[in-house]
């Protein structure tokens, strides 16, 4: 392989890369997000294959192997989830989605801090976990 040709797959890699980075920046729509992220993982694989045909060695190829494995987990989990929560919302607007909490539950905004934890007293006997390999112990069969 030529350096002239490396040079052309890395552009075009950078290129793909590229518009990923710009379409995951800019976009509000969950599947745009997730396509976004697609291309910037097909950019970095297109990288690693250039790569590893110009070293002479199959490791660009290998790492290619587990970004295509990584980013198809990741379509199909990013799918399902868009689904669950397009059934929620309504919608696929991100801003939408800041909170997804209980329908019952107070909504926390901005402004408000949640409330702080009140100090353990050191002198109440708290439950304390069993080490590893000993059975525990009840304390209601103690005499």
């Amino acid at each position: 392989m030529t350096s002239t040709a490396l040079e052309s797959q890395l552009v075009v890699g950078a290129i793909l890369f590229a518009l990923g980075m710009i379409g995951f920046l800019t976009r509000r729509n969950l599947i745009l997000i997730v396509l976004s992220t697609e291309l910037m993982l097909h950019g970095v694989s297109l990288n690693l294959t250039a790569f590893g045909r110009y070293h002479g060695n199959p490791q660009g190829q290998v790492f290619t192997i587990f970004v295509l494995t990584i980013a198809a987990c990741e379509a199909g989990l990013a799918l399902s989830l868009i689904l669950t929560l397009y059934q929620r919302r309504k919608s696929l607007d991100v801003f939408l989605w800041g909170n997804l909490g209980e329908e019952d539950l107070p909504m926390l905004s901005s402004g408000n801090a949640p409330p702080q934890a009140k100090p353990i007293d050191p002198n109440i006997d708290l439950p304390q976990l069993t080490p590893a390999g000993r059975a525990p112990s009840n304390p209601a069969t103690k005499a």
